[in-house]
């Protein structure tokens, strides 16, 4: 399968659909918590506070509360392993007031560190949002755009460090897109893979690495004030929050992929269960507060529901799967 041209953005794909209302597995055994009204709601971010995860975790928190979508919302953080920890937690959980936050992230976690747990073993709700990467180099690097710099790379791709974010994460298939778009052996990819966006940004100013690749909210404002130079961002569109950066595609590399974040629930719940998250999922899209931290993020509106989602989810673990056999990072 050709890895030009991946867009990470397809709809309703004709691919078979992850989990349905009823959920890939049983429900766990105990009292099962209805969320009835939804007054109350726990939102799970299985990753570090700070995170993309958990930053859109608290704005869709902050917009539950404020809408007046819910009393009581509560958010936790369950870190490791690329979100597959707190997807393994959500597996076993009874309750059906509580939604995961995922993302793209997670499609390649769950083969990289061999999760237990499935994407098919939880219920899918919703896509929410999806965030531009931005690809950039130190302010004195010898080159000062894509171009430049994946000569550079091609000519010594062992000798050109590529920072980013967890292994097998939305920048290293980024990254891997990118090299087989230049003609570069993904595998031959240096990629050096830091917890969070503030220890590949220090490596970056330290002239570590020969370039790094996270979201815009990570490496934008230093772009904006000449500390890095931004060399192309990944979406169709260029990102209002680094106008004067090109995309790959009008850089002459056929390549799009946008780091989307969504929903997920518990496995086992009733139909009713799943159509009362899924309608306050709509109710926070669909609301003022809401378009604004849209807006505010620099986030992307791509909203996607009920079994369109599964379908879409079931497409991306085929195409990320395919990415990593050619990274190398799954056998």
């Amino acid at each position: 399968m050709p890895l030009s041209r991946r867009s990470f953005l397809a709809g309703a794909l004709a691919a078979p659909a992850l989990a349905t209302a009823g959920g890939a597995l049983a429900g766990c055994a105990g009292t099962v918590v209805r969320p009835g009204d939804l007054s109350r709601l726990r939102l799970m971010a299985p990753a570090s506070p700070g995170g993309g995860w958990d930053t859109t975790a608290r704005v869709f928190q902050r917009v539950v509360q404020t809408s007046g979508l819910a009393r009581n919302v509560q958010v936790f953080n369950v870190e490791g392993a690329g979100g597959t920890i707190g997807l393994g937690q959500l597996s076993r959980e009874t309750d059906d007031a509580l939604l995961m936050m995922m993302g793209l992230v997670m499609v390649g976690a769950v083969d990289t560190n061999d999760s237990a747990t499935r994407l098919t073993d939880v219920t899918p709700i919703a896509r929410l949002i999806g965030e531009t990467e931005l690809i950039v180099a130190p302010a004195d690097a010898p080159y000062s755009d894509i171009q430049g710099f994946v000569e550079v790379w091609a000519a010594d791709p062992a000798g050109t460090p590529i920072a980013g974010g967890s292994a097998g994460g939305t920048d290293q298939i980024l990254a891997g897109l990118l090299a087989q778009a230049a003609g570069i052996d993904p595998g031959q990819v240096n990629y050096i893979a830091y917890s969070g966006g503030g220890e590949s940004l220090a490596a970056l100013l330290g002239n570590q690495v020969a370039a790094g690749i996270s979201g815009t909210a990570d490496y934008g404002e230093q772009v904006r004030t000449g500390d890095l130079v931004g060399l192309a961002v990944s979406t169709a569109e260029r990102s209002d929050q680094v106008p004067d950066v090109p995309t790959l595609v009008e850089s002459g590399f056929d390549v799009e992929v946008s780091n989307w974040r969504g929903l997920m629930a518990r496995p086992g719940m009733s139909d009713q269960a799943r159509e009362d998250l899924t309608a306050l999922v709509v109710d926070v899209h669909d609301s003022e507060e809401w378009t604004e931290a849209v807006a505010a993020n620099g986030w992307e509106d791509l909203l996607l529901t009920g079994d369109e989602y599964g379908r879409f989810l079931a497409e991306e673990e085929q195409r990320v799967l395919a990415i990593l056999r050619e990274i190398g990072l799954v056998q």
